[in-house]
């Protein structure tokens, strides 16, 4: 499986170099570079909005110090990591959208209509987007449970979860 281990937080602008305060308001961009997620921080000053290329971003202050923390939960966040990897066909991208499906099925924002057989034969989910309304195809990599355990550890290090 293709490595999704976002850093966390450096703490420093990736336009000046300068580096973040705790409390201090910035945003942070998710990007893909040679099949790996790389994170920039920005400084608020520094934001002229999302650069191209960019497949998820969000504002957030800089914590206040490196203990772990509750674990927020950025559905938007994994609402643009699961468009952007819709129509994508590498094993491991599919098994990671389908448990980013999962997560957003269980916060209720996708909901089950159908599942279906393609002319391949695999199986099809047919979610819709709760809010949206829009419909999407989701095919179902039957992975087994250590799979899938494996695959949502991956995610919730993308979130900084671990």
């Amino acid at each position: 499986m293709t490595d999704f281990a976002v850093p966390n937080s450096t703490k420093t602008c990736s336009v000046s170099g300068r580096t973040l305060a705790a409390g201090e308001k910035c945003y942070a961009v998710l990007t893909e570079e040679d099949g790996k997620y790389v994170r920039r921080d920005f400084a608020a000053e520094a934001w002229r909005g999302p650069p191209p290329g960019t497949v998820a971003f969000w504002a957030g202050r800089v914590a206040a110090s490196d203990r772990p923390r509750k674990p927020t939960f950025n559905e938007e966040l994994l609402v643009d990591w699961f468009g952007h990897l819709a129509g994508r066909t590498e094993p491991d991208r599919v098994n990671f959208r389908y448990v980013v499906a999962l997560l957003l099925m269980r916060r209720k924002r996708l909901k089950f209509e159908d599942a279906t057989r393609a002319e391949s034969g695999e199986s099809v989910l047919w979610l819709r987007d709760a809010k949206s309304g829009a419909r999407h195809a989701v095919p179902d990599p039957r992975l087994t449970g250590d799979e899938a355990a494996a695959v949502q550890d991956e995610v919730f290090r993308v979130l900084g979860w671990e």
